[in-house]
């Protein structure tokens, strides 16, 4: 009798709740050691799932991974996934690119896609800025833009947030003139924070304004956890305006980190463009029908982001009761002046299996970056960070 994968799966007992889900696919740990850790450096316990008790909140990651419809698609894509290419699966990246251009009232040609939104930001880095064109970002913010345009050797000019952390969106928009492209993270990474739908749509106007040939690439990552209503996403101006694009990954709430997947959205010609750099099939089966699983099930995108809200409310109360600022969270992290070096309040809490988040200067003497994991990692994080703060 014959048995398919997908059979010999269900054998196994494979399923949600189990370790394959919560350690591979989710991948807790692994941005760390890609996006987080110092250029050379290298730790090989970052490559493997947490063990016991520790408690990993330095990578902004999904604690809980992919929703229920998304692994059933994985458990399912097993049967044919791994024997095809992209274009020939079913669903493939032609079915993904479909589902993403309805969700948005777009058309194909308005989306392209990428391993992760990293691909999309280095891929942008490489189209739009040049020796003679800078890259425009905020300080401290996502740094893989600044990254790429480095190790070119292209010019960058940053800019610092404001006093509540968010973007300085003036002295933005007065740093592009001339440029090749502004990279702006809302919400913000590592701050937090959001700056609302009117004044995106002010900035975008002042930069066609001042410098016209500038693009603007809008890294929405954590978009769908924030609450501030005043917040929307810039995906319907994209849309409608020259050289403006938004990323978007499912690394975040659709819980999908270890499967590298992400896209970008924008005007039909900005889309053109940043699509000549996509590396050839660089998205795989599994990735593909897991994404269009979670795009079809809002009913668990909703559980994720009350779920998410209800432990950072936790987590920020926390601090604010025990004397300690955080920035206006709209993310599925906090940022928190400790007024004591991130990398003393880091060593302090892995002493006691706990991890939050690397460096981010200029603010690493009083400020520490710290994910929002489960509710009982939470309460059990800041158990320890009581004692460390003692």
């Amino acid at each position: 009798m014959s048995l398919s994968r997908r059979a010999f799966v269900r054998r196994l007992g494979i399923n949600r709740a189990s370790s394959f889900n919560g350690g591979y696919i989710t991948a807790r740990g692994r941005e760390a050691m890609v996006a987080e850790m110092a250029p050379g450096a290298f730790n090989e316990s970052l490559l493997l799932p947490p063990e016991g008790d520790e408690i990993r909140i330095s990578s902004n990651e999904n604690p809980v991974g992919p929703g229920p419809a998304a692994f059933e698609a994985l458990v399912e894509a097993l049967d044919e996934g791994a024997g095809r290419y992209p274009t020939n699966a079913r669903p493939g990246i032609g079915d993904l690119i479909s589902t993403i251009a309805s969700k948005w009232g777009a058309e194909r040609q308005h989306i392209t896609i990428g391993t992760g939104s990293g691909e999309i930001l280095e891929n942008a880095t490489k189209a739009f800025t040049g020796p003679n064109r800078a890259l425009v970002t905020a300080d401290p913010s996502y740094l893989q833009t600044v990254g790429v345009a480095l190790q070119w050797g292209y010019p960058v000019k940053t800019v610092p947030l404001d006093a509540n952390l968010r973007l300085d969106l003036t002295a933005l928009a007065s740093a592009a003139k001339g440029t090749g492209m502004v990279f702006m993270c809302n919400p913000n990474n590592p701050s937090s924070t959001v700056v609302g739908a009117s004044d995106v749509e002010a900035f975008v106007a002042e930069v066609r304004r001042v410098s016209p040939e500038t693009y603007i690439l809008i890294d929405e990552a954590y978009a769908d956890y924030v609450t501030d209503p005043n917040f929307q996403t810039a995906i319907p101006l994209a849309l409608r305006t020259p050289n403006v694009f938004v990323a978007r990954t499912f690394s975040k709430a659709y819980g999908m980190a270890g499967l590298r997947l992400g896209y970008a959205v924008g005007h039909a010609d900005t889309i053109g463009i940043l699509s000549r750099w996509t590396h050839v099939f660089n998205t795989n089966n599994f990735s593909n029908t897991a994404a269009v699983a979670s795009l079809n099930d809002p009913d668990n995108l909703a559980q994720e982001v009350a779920r998410n809200t209800e432990a950072r409310d936790y987590t920020r109360k926390f601090f604010t009761d025990a004397g300690y600022e955080s920035a206006d969270s709209q993310t599925n992290f906090l940022f928190v002046n400790l007024e004591r070096p991130a990398s003393e309040f880091r060593a302090a809490c892995r002493e006691h299996n706990v991890l939050v988040g690397r460096d981010f200067p200029p603010m690493e003497k009083t400020h520490c970056r710290i994910s929002i994991g489960t509710m009982d990692e939470m309460r059990r994080a800041t158990e320890v960070f009581k004692q460390v703060l003692a």
